[in-house]
């Protein structure tokens, strides 16, 4: 009963991070059960722990061979797992609870408002509901086009649409994992795979709030000219396209004199497009990260830090905070004190949390890759590559997973989950419900820079 009492005291956040603890504990257990894996396979209880927080962060990086570990079931539970993950735990977990019929509380509102990173809790129960329809019928969709197509690359129609559902849910989940063993590097040249699988995971990544005012926009048949879409939207939107368009480029013209030598132009720019695509979260690869050049190297780290957008199914600081933390930039030089954009103006509580989020990621991302350059027998390029797709959920990889020492796979499960829930839920799960004295102390000025 007291450690009960204790429980219900508990911050959102602070529940919040309590479910995902769970719920990667209880992602190791099912992929552990001896019917999800192939006989006579290598399975540890660090690959267990390590493949469930990849799972549930939808990261996709991996200490095993997915294809050869796992059976048949072992691969409906772990997309099961990667729906959790991406879906978002409060959102599943809502879902039961309206099934069975009960009662959405002003608790579990709460934690729904935490998980989704909105700021009221107005339509929340409805916002759920469009997010879990919306997501399943794109992946059912994007299942049945692949698994279709699939069937020129796979004997039987059991294996092509196995390997199309998975595709599916791992695309549009962003979560990087695969079951072919070899990424998408064998669909290099096949432009309509990489077509789908970048359709997928742009809707994943782009922020469920992004879905819902679409498709009320669509739907709005009265007036479209006086529906407007909301400012996260317009930034969002914006910043994400943005910067598959400049990666794009970046890669393009980093590789122009390497990798992309003696390659046709739609060669090196679907390479290059599928790359600034899927460096932002998913982490699937049409080619060998370890055939680029150290520069697009750097840059697609870059990408992977910067993730996805807010309430999406992404990591890394996200592209809201990317975009407030460079407009205060551009807007300070200017002598600025507001910044205004779109014809809005930001709230200062939210470019101080901008701010916030990026100095604990870059101080998080840069305290990690101290440590592993100091634990691990590894190239600093390649630790910097994989500190920042764990950080950003993305599961790109230089190669290095599977020969990381323990403490070194413990520091990246770390990144994963940080990742995953966001540097506010975490950092604001540390606090607590006791209210503060309400006084202050005389003000002084500092003499900064």
């Amino acid at each position: 009963m007291k450690a009960k009492r204790r429980f219900t005291k508990f911050t959102p956040f602070r529940i919040l991070v309590s479910y995902y603890f769970l719920t990667v504990a209880f992602s190791a257990c099912i992929l552990s059960l001896p019917f999800a894996r192939n006989e006579n396979v290598d399975w540890t209880f660090m690959d267990a722990i390590f493949t469930a927080a990849s799972a549930v962060s939808v990261t996709g990086l991996t200490t095993i061979n997915v294809s050869e570990t796992f059976s048949t079931t072992g691969l409906f539970l772990l997309m099961l797992v990667l729906q959790i993950g991406g879906i978002g735990i409060m959102t599943i977990s809502t879902f039961f609870w309206l099934i069975l019929g009960k009662k959405i509380g002003l608790k579990q509102r709460q934690l729904i408002k935490t998980d989704q990173n909105q700021i009221n809790m107005s339509g929340l129960v409805s916002l759920l509901k469009q997010i879990l329809y919306l997501i399943l019928i794109i992946q059912l969709v994007g299942a049945i086009i692949l698994g279709t197509y699939y069937l020129k690359y796979f004997p039987t129609w059991q294996e092509a649409f196995l390997q199309g559902l998975f595709a599916s849910v791992s695309a549009t989940t962003n979560a990087g994992f695969d079951i072919s063993g070899e990424s998408l590097l064998p669909f290099a040249k096949d432009y309509f795979v990489q077509f789908i699988t970048i359709i997928l995971i742009v809707l994943g990544a782009i922020g469920f709030p992004v879905w819902i005012e679409v498709k009320n926009f669509i739907l709005h048949k009265d007036n479209k000219l006086r529906f407007r879409f909301s400012l996260f939207t317009k930034i969002t939107t914006t910043t994400y396209f943005l910067l598959l368009i400049i990666g794009t480029l970046f890669i393009v013209l980093l590789e122009y004199n390497h990798f992309f030598v003696g390659k046709s132009w739609h060669e090196s720019f679907f390479y290059a497009l599928f790359q600034s695509t899927t460096m932002r979260s998913a982490g699937l690869l049409t080619l060998n990260v370890n055939d680029l050049s150290t520069p697009t190297i750097l840059f697609m780290s870059l990408l992977m830090f910067i993730g996805a957008s807010p309430s999406s199914v992404g990591g890394g600081i996200r592209t809201t905070t990317f975009a407030l933390n460079i407009l205060f930039l551009i807007h300070f030089a200017r002598g600025h004190k507001s910044i205004k954009v779109f014809q809005r103006e930001i709230h200062e509580d939210d470019l101080l949390k901008s701010l916030v989020v990026l100095l604990l990621a870059v101080i998080l991302a840069g305290g990690s890759i101290l440590i592993l350059s100091i634990t691990e027998d590894a190239s600093l390029i390649s630790i910097i590559f994989e500190v920042a797709s764990a950080f950003g959920t993305c599961g790109a990889s230089m190669g290095i997973t599977s020969s990381l020492t323990v403490f070194g796979k413990l520091v990246l499960i770390v990144l994963m989950f940080i990742g995953r829930i966001g540097i506010l839920s975490f950092l604001l799960s540390m606090s607590d419900n006791e209210k503060r004295p309400d006084f202050h102390y005389p003000k002084e000025r500092v003499i900064i820079g």
